[in-house]
């Protein structure tokens, strides 16, 4: 299983993304955290790329974790690269 885990200081900020993201209620009851598991890592591109191409409005901190034990700091700098590798490691 892969994962991905989004943070913040602000649970109105998350939960407010991910209500767009999902096109429907989420509710959080004030958490800070969510994750989200993927059988294909691939499937985490969509949400990685939106939350990082959007995160001026939501100020949300992602990590992702495709391998046990190893979790990868997702950024507007590295984003292109981590998507780009995930692709190239899980041909879809």
């Amino acid at each position: 299983m892969y994962s991905a885990n989004l943070f913040t200081e602000n649970s109105k900020n998350l939960n407010d993304f991910l209500n767009k993201f999902y096109e429907k209620e989420i509710k959080l009851n004030e958490n800070l955290k969510f994750e989200a598991e993927f059988e294909n890592p691939v499937d985490m591109i969509e949400l990685i790329s939106t939350l990082i191409d959007n995160n001026e409005k939501f100020n949300i901190g992602i990590w992702i974790s495709i391998d046990p034990d190893l979790y990868i700091n997702i950024t507007e700098q590295n984003l292109d690269k981590v998507i780009k590798y995930i692709f190239e490691r899980y041909p879809y």
